[in-house]
């Protein structure tokens, strides 16, 4: 798939869902029903985004967004 221009809410919701999730992860969190929550409260801003009633293929423009988001912590953590 080509890469799409995603709006900036979307990537910034999708890269506060993988940050929530890997503090979920995590041995020994803090707080998880609060990291519960927040995590779902996250997942349906994703789902229900505006976004996805424009994508000519949801799936996989939901697939590329994720791989971005995780492609640009990656290089911000090297």
């Amino acid at each position: 798939m080509d890469v799409t221009d995603f709006p900036d809410d979307l990537v910034q919701t999708q890269a506060a869902w993988n940050a929530t999730y890997d503090a979920l992860a995590a041995p020994r969190p803090r707080d998880t029903t609060a990291l519960r929550r927040r995590l779902l409260r996250l997942s349906v801003r994703l789902w229900w985004h505006p976004y996805w009633k424009t994508a000519p293929s949801v799936p996989a423009a939901r697939t590329e967004l994720r791989q971005m988001v995780r492609a640009r912590r990656a290089v911000r953590a090297a």
